[in-house]
């Protein structure tokens, strides 16, 4: 195991905690919505409180569904049932370089050793149909880099993750899940979900539990494995496979992204060699890996991290709510086509506080779109 330098944070009270849950359980709040909230409002409370007012300002047909206090206490009662529990992005045991993307889950369902998520950890992903040479060499590497004091993260799927899995068991692994931490997805990884939470490894979903996973999911799956890593290495992929989305988001996170090479004519390699052509490391053993991500290891990269907070709030921030001659103008400036909510403020030439706000009521009644990179457009029928 390496320094364990992401083992900062404050905890959240239980409290808080619930507060938290009901939030990002309720109808149209993502991960980028509930940090504006909290950043807006102060405390997850005072955001659910709100939540009726902004949807009904944002041009809400129906009441938006918030999440009871019942239910929260429920998914945390089951949580705790399956020795799960719910981390948030401001807490120790969060996963350090995850905390840093845009849109980074707000609270994560960990099982298992909760001292991995604090490592420094390497993705390896790839091909679910992988060949006898692309699973033993995605072992291979899976076991010198725990070796070398990093932990394997994958997505616990057929073929190069199970591989990774299964050969970091010793010094620790996490697999990311696509659906709640009691829907493991195939069926025959059961037995090795059971062999990670059970020892030095760990199994993290930001899905409820009874979640089965579906098509739609994987994607974020995806992310959280390119987020938690400090590279992604990608040993088999086909030209459109799952393999190449986590590499992208890895890339576009500031991850170091490696490639396996393969023959020209082997399908499994067709989206490998595409990642080598557009600049991914040339990786053929651990070395490779090793010596590109060695001076991203600094302490200090762990210092600056990006979380929601609840801070005191010494004024009512709904004082002054938005007029309609303001909310038309920034609703008159959206279109189908992505901005940048910089671009927005410049438009309309409106306090950044309103455009921030007219966006949220915007985005709770379900009028808005948010798109990779910050950018927003409006929904139209």
């Amino acid at each position: 195991m390496s320094e364990g330098a992401g083992r900062q944070g404050i905890a959240l009270s239980e409290r808080q905690k619930i507060a938290w849950l009901r939030l990002i359980r309720s109808d149209n709040v993502g991960p980028v919505t509930f940090r504006d909230l909290i950043n807006h409002f102060g405390t997850a409370e005072a955001a659910l409180e709100m939540l009726p007012e902004l949807s009904r300002r944002g041009g809400a047909v129906r009441s938006i569904r918030i999440a009871s206090h019942a239910d929260a206490e429920r998914e945390l009662e089951l949580a705790h049932r399956h020795g799960a529990a719910f981390v948030g992005i401001g807490e120790p045991d969060y996963p350090p370089f995850l905390r840093k993307i845009d849109g980074a889950p707000p609270l994560l369902a960990m099982k298992g050793n909760r001292a991995a998520a604090g490592d420094v950890a390497v993705g390896i992903v790839g091909s679910r149909n992988a060949s006898i040479a692309g699973a033993k060499f995605a072992g291979m590497l899976a076991r010198d880099l725990g070796a070398s004091g990093y932990v394997v993260v994958s997505g616990l799927a057929r073929g190069i993750d199970t591989a990774a899995h299964r050969a970091s068991l010793a010094t620790g692994t996490i697999a990311a899940m696509a659906g709640g931490l009691d829907q493991p997805y195939p069926p025959e990884n059961i037995g090795l979900l059971d062999e990670i939470t059970s020892g030095n490894g760990l199994a993290v979903s930001e899905m409820p539990f009874g979640w089965e996973p579906r098509a739609r999911d994987f994607p974020r799956r995806n992310r959280l494995i390119a987020g938690i890593g400090l590279g992604l290495v990608v040993v088999e992929a086909a030209s459109r496979s799952g393999s190449l989305i986590t590499a992208r988001n890895a890339a576009d996170f500031g991850r170091l992204v490696f490639a396996v090479p393969g023959s020209p004519l082997d399908p499994r390699a067709h989206g490998t060699n595409a990642l080598l052509k557009d600049g991914a490391i040339v990786t053929t053993d651990a070395s490779d890996v090793l010596e590109a991500l060695a001076p991203l290891r600094e302490p200090d990269l762990f210092q600056s991290q990006s979380r929601a907070e609840e801070p005191a709030v010494d004024s009512d921030p709904m004082a002054l709510p938005p007029d309609d001659s303001e909310r038309d103008r920034i609703a008159s400036a959206l279109g189908p086509t992505p901005v940048e909510i910089d671009e927005i403020i410049r438009h309309t030439e409106l306090a950044a506080a309103t455009v921030y706000l007219v966006l949220l009521e915007l985005d709770l009644a379900g009028r808005l779109h948010r798109h990779a990179g910050g950018l927003v457009s409006i929904a139209t029928d």
